[in-house]
């Protein structure tokens, strides 16, 4: 067992990972450097070299870490919705509890928001950071299926990420803005499409039309 397998080695590892989360939601990624992670972490500097392998691979760990801190949050609030017939829009806020947020007001919410689209961006340029957000969108995508069909809703996953590009595009384009609250122009453009892409189950639908349904683009 090397020194960076035993109890003290994952634990001097987990609490650079957390610093390094920290400092990415406080400044994005240029505020993620070896010596201030080791000095949130408050550790030494080499710590930083010797439990990863570069700093693309703790800054790649540090966002898996905040997109799990994330993901549990939202199969929480999954798991507080009932399961009944919902409109246009309580089914329209349910999604966007989970890919905006709460109402806006909260500047650590905002704050989040923010550091999650950096993310999204910043792993076009590095291959270890698409990997990780691959596999974050694959789990939000569960969720959102989940949440849907808990709102007696058809799930088509091919229509799923058409649904998550429009909330997407409404949020960057309202940050950009400088708007105050990205979650209202991004439930406009939701709601103008959540029972096309998400249309409600019939009445007495057989399985068999349910599930062509699902297939129908």
């Amino acid at each position: 067992m090397t020194t960076a397998t035993t109890p003290k080695g994952e634990r001097r590892r987990q609490a650079l990972v957390a610093a390094a989360a920290e400092l990415l939601l406080e400044g994005g990624f240029d505020a993620v450097r070896h010596r201030s992670v080791a000095s949130r972490a408050d550790l030494p500097l080499a710590s930083t070299t010797y439990y990863f392998e570069s700093l693309e691979d703790l800054i790649a760990r540090a966002v898996e870490f905040s997109g799990a801190i994330e993901l549990d949050a939202m199969r929480r609030r999954v798991g507080e919705v009932s399961h009944r017939r919902r409109g246009a829009e309580a089914t329209a806020d349910l999604v966007l509890d989970l890919l905006v947020g709460p109402d806006e007001g909260d500047l650590d919410a905002r704050g989040q928001l923010i550091a999650r689209y950096e993310r999204s961006v910043a792993s076009a340029r590095h291959p270890e950071l698409r990997e990780v957000q691959l596999r974050l969108r694959t789990q939000l995508e569960e969720l959102l299926a989940d949440v849907l069909r808990r709102s007696d809703r058809v799930v088509r996953p091919e229509q799923l990420r058409r649904l998550v590009a429009v909330v997407d595009g409404a949020v960057v384009a309202a940050l950009i803005e400088g708007h105050p609250e990205p979650r209202r122009p991004a439930r406009a453009g939701l709601l103008d499409m959540i029972d096309i892409v998400a249309p409600p189950v019939v009445p007495n639908m057989m399985p068999q039309q349910l599930e062509r349904a699902r297939q129908l683009d």
